[in-house]
């Protein structure tokens, strides 16, 4: 039987390094098996934000037990052009509400204040709406409080948010947005009276998944090696999809 062992160890492929252990110390696996008791143990989690974005969520996944798998379908790019997005942060200091539906607004907003003439003072008359904790705790990185967080991260609850806290009707309201964003929010406040100006801060550009150095995540998925796949953003679903086709994705994630 060891000949037999010796043989099958011999041809198996896979060559990391491992720990064999005999004996009676076999015994206590049970009170040693704190990590496979994790609730993500044995998970293999794809993650599909920009890589720079993914770390914090991939280490909570292995912190869990899982395995992140980080695979970018979206990179976050500046605007082409520059001039409307500069122009409204020159002007900030006449809009009643300054409205963030994302950290990568805050980003965007923030370093083009940066490099305006201007610094965080000009914010003093403005109020802040942040959509999501992610985005009210950039915010805060800043030394800026947020006035308004509607109660769910949707576009939806934003404008419900500013319905239930007083009249909407005349306010000048600053939205910096993606340039594939929902035009949902400023559209129902202008439907309301408000007076909104939207301005792309930043553009999603669609990245390769096949390029070189990155998992095969078709493949992954076609051979069921992924458990879960998350998406943080609407432009990834769309992503995702736009790379591994409609009728694919639609299969494969079955």
């Amino acid at each position: 039987m060891r000949l037999v062992d010796e043989v099958a160890v011999r041809e198996q492929p896979r060559r990391e390094p491992a720990i064999l252990v005999v004996g009676r110390v076999t015994g206590l696996r049970e009170h040693l098996r704190w990590f496979d008791a994790k609730p993500l143990f044995g998970r293999r989690i794809l993650v599909t934000r920009p890589r720079d974005q993914a770390r914090e969520m991939s280490e909570l996944i292995e912190s869990l037990g899982g395995e992140a798998i980080e695979a970018p379908f979206i990179r976050i790019v500046p605007p082409e052009d520059y001039s409307e997005f500069d122009a409204a942060v020159a002007s900030i200091g006449n809009y009643d509400w300054l409205v963030f539906s994302s950290a990568n607004a805050v980003e965007a907003f923030m370093n083009r204040l940066e490099a305006s003439p201007l610094d965080l003072r000009a914010l003093s008359r403005t109020r802040l709406c942040a959509v999501g904790p992610a985005t009210t705790e950039r915010l805060k990185q800043y030394g800026l409080k947020v006035d308004l967080v509607p109660a769910e991260y949707r576009a939806e609850s934003i404008i419900e948010a500013f319905t239930t806290s007083g009249h909407v009707k005349g306010l000048s309201v600053l939205i910096p947005r993606a340039d594939i964003g929902r035009e949902i929010v400023g559209d129902e406040l202008r439907r309301q009276g408000a007076h909104v100006t939207e301005v792309v801060a930043y553009r999603t550009v669609v990245v390769d998944p096949q390029r070189e150095g990155e998992p095969d995540i078709y493949r992954m998925l076609l051979d069921r090696q992924l458990d879960v796949v998350t998406f943080a953003s609407a432009s990834s679903v769309r992503s995702f999809v736009r790379a591994i086709g409609k009728d694919q994705a639609a299969d494969l994630m079955r």
